[in-house]
């Protein structure tokens, strides 16, 4: 299994990242950092720089034809960045159009509302993106991990990086359907 993790140059949550991506490798998948630039990104813990990670693939290398599965990792401006960008959008809803899981943690659903994918669909995510995303049509629950099967293809989400065993787990679920 291929695993898309998307994220903007800077300010993703670094254990956003490393966790499911350490899932999915674990589980003998291949885990492949998307962004919009070729490099390196800069992870944060929370407001503080962490480490750096070398980029697989840019958005405009990327198709969701290449992959099984799409990962968004959090962080406050990683998915602000996200949703200014076309590529991005577009590369996120040709995962929903293709029916393929897509899992998004803590302000990750941002880029989700901006790809005008949560209609009808139900979510958790950070508490503050709860307008938004009932402004996108989706319905927030405050649940740890929350899988919605409405529409094709699961949508897994998480508030928070406390709720991270959770959603790898959910996500490790899903792939291997």
């Amino acid at each position: 299994m291929r695993v898309a993790f998307l994220m903007a140059q800077e300010g993703i949550e670094q254990v956003e990242l490393t966790e499911p991506w350490q899932a999915v490798a674990e589980a003998g998948g291949e885990p492949v950092l998307v962004s919009l630039e070729a490099g390196h990104v800069q992870a944060f813990d929370h407001l503080d720089k962490a480490d750096t990670f070398p980029v697989d693939l840019t958005v405009d290398e990327a198709s969701a034809d290449e992959f099984d599965a799409l990962v968004l990792p959090g962080g406050v401006a990683n998915p602000d960045a996200l949703r200014t960008n076309t590529e991005a959008v577009a590369l996120v809803r040709s995962f929903f159009d293709q029916g393929k899981p897509v899992a998004a943690i803590c302000h990750a659903p941002w880029t989700l509302v901006e790809a005008d994918v949560l209609r009808g669909r139900t979510l958790t995510s950070w508490p503050s993106l709860r307008t938004d995303i009932s402004n996108a049509g989706g319905t927030w629950v405050d649940e740890a991990v929350h899988v919605c099967t409405a529409g094709p293809g699961a949508l897994i989400t998480s508030r928070k990086p406390d709720d991270l065993p959770a959603f790898s787990k959910a996500l490790l679920a899903e792939l291997a359907h």
